[in-house]
């Protein structure tokens, strides 16, 4: 059974930082990239960074320089560490694993930013 479950998530003043994890098991993590994307009520989700089976990431613009994405294939994991978070970015935070065909999602963790 496939699972990706998020945790890390909270309330954090403005410029704070919050470091997310996702846990994974039931698929080849290894083969899989990594996603995660943030979602505001109203709004489709949002990339905001990944990183490939290889090690390559990309970031959305807002957060690029802010964020980083890693990830331990011992653990079958990812992280996003978050620094200078801002007000914007509260949202709810949604791991996905992808490969072929394979679109896997998390329950998402809640992450906001106020003072």
């Amino acid at each position: 059974q496939v699972q990706l479950v998020e945790s890390g998530g909270g309330l954090v003043q403005p410029g704070g930082s919050l470091r997310l994890s996702c846990a994974t098991s039931g698929f080849t993590f290894t083969r899989y990239t990594i996603s995660w994307y943030q979602q505001v009520p109203g709004k489709q989700r949002a990339l905001v960074a990944e990183i490939t089976h290889n090690g390559f990431t990309d970031y959305a613009d807002a957060v690029e320089g802010r964020f980083t994405i890693s990830r331990d294939n011992d653990k079958k994991a990812a992280y996003l560490e978050m620094n200078d978070l801002r007000r914007e970015d509260t949202a709810v935070y949604f791991c996905n694993a992808r490969w072929m065909a394979n679109d896997y999602w998390g329950q998402g963790t809640q992450v906001t930013v106020s003072s």
